[in-house]
């Protein structure tokens, strides 16, 4: 007798409720089936997304033993127990570690000795992962704050100036709601100190006595700021500045030689500081220059000669930005009378990121050919004929990012962090005298990772109009250029953000399999100035999706990649790239991973009391006033432009507390997708029910999420062997 196996059941996704909602803007209406999903407090609406978790888990259960796979190889690869490279302030050393087997890192110091030799007082001291630090204090331990809580994330942290008090703001949700809590850190006991709902960013005051913290309207936008006096109740705390304009973000820092508290309001494309003498508050703020001059700045106060001035990073006359030194006393004066000198001078080639200051020295960062790179000046003889030439540090790849890590003022060193795509992360210590570099450390990359196994390489796609659009392609080094490779374009595309080369362990194990992983370097984003950034943004924003699609062509038409094997990945403004790319050329990719992606973004833009909405108009446009760009970003919002083609395989990830990019927004998508396709392909939406923009906390958890989407490509473009020469296969 036989017995039959039983036979396979097709997963089938779960129906999707369609009400109608009409939205209706400048004589257009819109049909939105979908809106009720919006209810985040609706138990339907939990109950659907946990069924579409369930689906989603049934339909790429195969892809587990990959997941599994490329997690194990990102935990091997990954020196679990280690620390950063201790930072001085004042009287102490600080870093991170982290342990085997714990999610969160751990916050400590040590104490700094003076020996009155310079050199050797800021030399950090010799520290071995796994061995004990004699004299080390923990400060925070994130395992021990996550104890219980679904989500962790510390969103800031701030010393006194003598050691003594630490600030800290915790989330416990991923909704970037932080609690602040003060600690002495003689005693180790928490002050009764405790205020709810701030937002990132916090510093004391030079005396300690009060913690300056940021605040959120409704609508999620950081609005004021404000200050706590220790040991008086949080109601009696000083808005010290309030921000009325709902299209406008408010921040603040303390200056770098601790003088003054500098209130940032801007948008991207002008700003305005506010400035607070730390030593008189009661003074209260003096603007600077103000928004209605349209300028986009930022401001740095510098002594020299004990003059007090500043240097302004400012686009005046300067698309790519340049930096001024402008008298204090000027400011006083109708913009048209002050006298600037010019420090850094514009450059169409260089775009001019900012400044910071030490007692000796400006630092400067710059992108240059697309590269980031740090350049320092001596203060003295700044905007006179005696200015000394930049200099910059000298590294010898190709593709690299040169960031400033840490500048303390009264340092004679400065702190660099150097990474490429195949030179994992190295921090090195600058010495401002002579310009020497002193390599403190370079990451480890366990399980025998040799970068002579890769290659990484400039490209340049040409786009439809002309254009040539940068490509940062990294492969295994064998890999031919035959025309049968599986490639996993990614790209951002927004904001001015640029995508910079960087290390990645995780990455491994896509380019370990033989696929070729590609950043494009679309217009939107800013890595060739200024203008490249104007070039994909408003009426122009068009050009970011067309570039994405002519780059993925040129893959192919390169020889590269196989047409019938490319995945895309993009993320947040990215994951917006992902949807119009799916409905502009859907057969270009076999398969694509949205992560929280802004998907319906006209719904979110044309209703201001959604969370960030207004603060948007300055990328896309606002189409609640303007009817040209109600129109436009109508013709490419992936919700409104789902239409009938055979869409690819689609994975939408979101996090249910994330207030960046709604949950709704991929969960409308899926549905609308699902509805409309003429295809087979699966389309799953994944959304994590305790993460934040960023996903879910802990690190073995965000490797868990990397896995997952890694492995939803690499399964979908047939890439799921390690390829026989792989260094996951050494020991």
């Amino acid at each position: 007798m036989t017995v039959d196996a039983p036979a396979l059941v097709t997963p089938v996704p779960p129906p999707a409720r369609k009400v109608p909602f009409e939205r209706t803007h400048h004589g257009d209406t819109f049909v939105d089936h979908y809106e009720w999903m919006r209810d985040k407090e609706s138990p339907e609406l939990i109950e659907y997304l946990q069924r579409e978790n369930a689906y989603t888990e049934s339909v790429t259960q195969h892809q587990e033993p990959l997941r599994d796979a490329i997690f194990t190889e990102i935990k091997d690869r990954t020196q679990e127990t280690d620390l950063s490279v201790p930072a001085r302030k004042r009287g102490w050393w600080y870093y991170s570690r982290t342990e085997e087997g714990k999610q969160y890192g751990i916050q400590c110091r040590v104490a700094a000795h003076d020996t009155g030799d310079l050199g050797r007082d800021w030399t950090p001291p010799d520290v071995v992962p796994g061995q004990p630090v004699t004299g080390e204090q923990i400060l925070l331990d994130g395992n021990d704050l996550a104890e219980g809580k679904p989500f962790f994330s510390l969103g800031g942290m701030s010393v006194t100036e003598d050691g003594t008090l630490l600030a800290y703001c915790e989330d416990n949700a991923g909704d970037e709601r932080f609690t602040l809590r003060i600690k002495d850190l003689r005693t180790d006991e928490l002050l009764p100190d405790e205020v709810p709902n701030i937002f990132y960013g916090l510093s004391f005051s030079p005396d300690g006595s009060r913690v300056y913290y940021t605040v959120v309207d409704d609508s999620w936008r950081p609005y004021q700021v404000r200050a706590h006096t220790l040991g008086t109740p949080v109601a009696d705390d000083v808005v010290v500045y309030q921000e009325d304009d709902v299209a406008m973000w408010t921040g603040f820092e303390v200056s770098a030689d601790r003088t003054q508290l500098l209130i940032s309001i801007g948008c991207s494309e002008y700003s305005e500081y506010r400035v607070l003498d730390l030593a008189r508050p009661a003074d209260g703020l003096t603007t600077l220059i103000s928004r209605d001059e349209r300028i986009l700045y930022d401001a740095e106060p510098v002594t020299i000669d004990d003059a007090r001035y500043y240097l302004l990073t400012h686009d005046r006359n300067a698309k790519n930005s340049m930096v001024s030194l402008v008298a204090a006393d000027q400011f006083t004066r109708p913009l048209a009378e002050q006298d600037w000198t010019t420090v850094i001078p514009h450059d169409d080639a260089v775009r001019v990121n900012g400044v910071t200051v030490t007692q000796t020295h400006l630092v400067l960062s710059v992108r240059k050919d697309t590269i980031e790179r740090v350049q320092v000046l001596p203060l003295a003889g700044l905007g006179t004929p005696e200015q000394g030439l930049p200099a910059e540090p000298d590294f010898d790849e190709e593709l690299f990012t040169s960031n400033l890590a840490n500048a303390e003022f009264d340092s004679p060193i400065i702190r660099l962090v150097y990474a490429s795509y195949l030179t994992p992360p190295r921090v090195y210590d600058y010495v401002l005298e002579d310009g020497t570099l002193e390599l403190r450390k370079e990451t480890e990359v366990r399980g025998g990772y040799d970068p002579a196994q890769y290659v990484a390489e400039r490209q340049w796609a040409p786009a439809a109009d002309g254009t040539l659009i940068p490509l940062s392609v990294v492969r295994r080094a064998e890999l031919a250029q035959d025309g049968t490779n599986p490639a996993v374009i990614y790209a951002y595309g927004s904001y001015e953000t640029s995508m910079d080369p960087s290390f990645s362990i995780a990455r491994l194990s896509l380019l370990d399999r033989g696929i070729i992983y590609v950043t494009a370097h679309i217009r939107g984003g800013g890595e060739m100035g200024r203008s490249w950034y104007e070039q994909g943004k408003k009426l122009t924003k068009k050009n970011t999706f067309t570039d994405f699609v002519d780059a993925t062509t040129h893959l192919s038409t390169s020889g590269w990649a196989d047409p019938n094997r490319v995945a895309a990945i993009g993320g947040s403004a990215g994951g917006l790239l992902m949807g119009a790319v799916a409905n502009l050329a859907p057969e270009k990719y076999q398969a694509i991973v949205a992560q929280v992606p802004f998907v319906d973004a006209l719904t979110t833009i044309l209703d201001p009391e959604l969370p960030l909405s207004a603060l948007e108009w300055e990328e896309w446009g606002n189409p609640i006033t303007d009817q040209e760009v109600y129109r436009y970003m109508k013709e490419y919002t992936p919700y409104e432009n789902v239409r009938p083609v055979a869409y690819p395989r689609i994975a939408a990830v979101t996090s249910f507390n994330d207030t960046r990019v709604l949950y709704v927004e991929p969960a409308k998508w899926v549905a609308q997708l699902r509805e409309t396709t003429t295809g087979s392909e699966p389309i799953v939406l994944k959304t994590e029910m305790d993460g934040g923009h960023g996903g879910a906390s802990g690190r073995y958890s965000r490797w868990r999420d990397v896995a997952w989407d890694y492995a939803f490509a690499a399964d979908a473009v047939g890439a799921t062997e390690v390829l026989s020469r792989s260094t996951s296969l050494v020991e």
